[in-house]
């Protein structure tokens, strides 16, 4: 799940902060230690995790774009200059742009807004944007909610008494309500100082940043796992009183199945599964632990060398072309499979079905199923040619077939321009014209766009006229044949348009002599 980082650089952080010693401090210093805690915590136990940092006071920028590497997140943090006043609307207006450009609007994302509580003045202030919020047309609407999955964690560098003496408080939860509920407001427990930020961006970690470790049993087999992004907990819709479930830290497999009989089922979220390994001694070794790296490429062979059931698991599953079926808590499964990245790479995941007991209807309830050993007869077949289970109809579904599609101008500008590439060396393109000019004329039939065969009719002609003096003769008659089959196309008629039709190229006697030579 990534992570934006919203940073307030406004005149308002740079005041000072009273701390016992000779050292004067600022806010702003005090969220430079706190997210330097984050991310040194992140940069250990969430290594996967993508993050970017943004800051702003009435204008933002992208500090660092989204990466893993938090050794250049903690640099920016002591570049960051400061500039005028605080304008929240438009850093909620980055963070909109550069999560969607970079992930869409599908995938969840966190952002961790890092300020004083000072909403600004005048117009462009935060009061001023939730005042105006009710009169705004759809083109200038709010940034909240985002318009993807999203949790906003404000962390405010003051205390509440200093909060709820103004009305910063209260504007500020508006702004958790604008966003669906998600997200929380943290605030520093008593006076101002370095062991109260930590204490606060704590919390933070404890809530959204721990790492969700889990035991993954098979028999008598065990492997302790790390289970990433952390699994969300999930509410039903349906239940009159409802109330989020959460999946189990001991994750059994129950069963295997045949990847084809799965096929391709709904589910809610997919993670990684990494594996932990332990020493002997049953403290974690691996990657993170030690500052050194000598230390840690060592204790990165140690566990190499220690046999892991995830790895065997995975393995296994890769090879057989199977699933586990995994069960996440009463009437809650899953399944565990080997994605590949690469041709050389590939990873265990997890998908989380909806919970209840027959999350995919083809397999029936979860619990009826048993062995294949306990069947009378092998229901797969003795050559392995059947299933037991409902087969998916063997008709090509559309979505999964070679179309031409048009959604951008740049798509249709592509294929007019292969036509245009492949006409200008005629005749030793003829079949790869002929090929893409009749996909052309198909979809365009489809879709009752005939002023384009007309368009390209115009085109091909002037490429006609066009040609060198060096030109193979064949190309001129190929041109203008399929120029004048295109234009008679475009008119509709019947017997010229038919989308069953294809321009088959025209026979002359120099492409007769040439078939002959080859």
């Amino acid at each position: 799940m990534p992570t934006v980082v919203v940073m307030d650089v406004s005149l308002s952080m740079t005041r000072p902060v009273s701390v016992e010693g000779s050292e004067e401090y600022q806010r702003k210093h005090l969220a430079v230690h706190g997210l330097t805690m984050l991310f040194e915590h992140m940069a250990t136990n969430y290594k996967l995790e993508f993050t970017a940092l943004v800051v702003f006071s009435s204008l933002w920028e992208l500090m660092v774009p989204f990466t893993r590497d938090y050794n250049t997140l903690q640099e920016a943090l002591s570049n960051m200059d400061d500039y005028d006043k605080t304008c929240l609307e438009s850093a909620l207006l980055g963070v909109c742009n550069i999560v969607q450009q970079e992930w869409g609007a599908a995938i969840p994302c966190q952002v961790v807004l890092v300020t004083d509580g000072c909403l600004g003045i005048g117009r462009g202030s935060l009061r001023h944007s939730l005042a105006t919020h009710n009169q705004r047309s759809e083109s200038n609407r709010f940034p909240l909610p985002f318009p993807f999955p999203s949790k906003l964690y404000v962390m405010c560098m003051a205390n509440l008494e200093e909060l709820q003496s103004t009305d910063s408080l209260d504007c500020l939860e508006r702004l958790i309500d604008l966003n669906n509920g998600e997200g929380q407001i943290f605030t520093i427990d008593g006076p101002l100082c370095l062991k109260n930020v930590q204490s606060m961006f704590g919390k933070l970690i404890d809530l959204a940043y721990t790492p969700f470790h889990a035991v993954l049993k098979c028999g008598h087999l065990t492997s302790d796992v790390q289970v990433f992004p952390r699994p969300e907990p999930f509410v039903i819709d349906e239940e009159i009183d409802p109330i989020p479930k959460a999946i189990n830290t001991d994750l059994e497999i129950v069963g295997f199945v045949d990847i084809a009989d799965i096929s391709s089922p709904p589910v809610l979220s997919r993670h990684l599964v990494l594996p932990i390994a332990l020493n002997r001694e049953g403290d974690e070794v691996g990657p993170g632990i030690t500052d050194d790296t000598e230390d840690e490429n060592s204790a990165n062979q140690i566990a190499g060398k220690i046999p892991n059931f995830c790895v065997l698991l995975h393995g296994s599953l890769k090879v057989e072309g199977m699933v586990a079926v995994v069960q996440l808590g009463p009437e809650w499964y899953g399944m565990l499979y080997s994605q590949a990245d690469s041709k050389k790479k590939s990873n265990l995941m997890m998908s989380l079905f909806e919970p209840g007991p027959e999350p995919l209807p083809w397999l029936g309830k979860m619990a009826q199923l048993g062995p294949v050993s306990d069947a009378k007869e092998n229901p797969y077949g003795e050559d392995d040619n059947k299933s037991p289970f409902p087969l998916q109809p063997k008709n090509k579904r559309s979505y999964a077939q070679n179309v031409t599609v048009w959604i951008k101008p740049s798509g249709l500008q592509t294929d007019v321009q292969k036509i245009l590439r492949n006409a200008r060396k005629l005749p030793e393109k003829t079949q790869t014209f002929y090929k893409e000019l009749n996909r052309l004329r198909k979809a365009a039939l489809a879709l009752g766009f005939l002023d384009l065969l007309k368009g390209v009719a115009d085109m091909l002609e002037r490429e006609c006229t066009l040609l060198p003096d060096t030109a193979h003769p064949d190309a001129a008659f190929q041109l203008t044949h399929a120029a004048q089959q295109l234009k008679v196309a475009s008119t509709g008629a019947s017997e010229y348009a038919a989308y069953d039709q294809n321009i088959a190229p025209l026979q002359t006697d120099f492409s007769s002599s040439s078939t002959e030579r080859m």
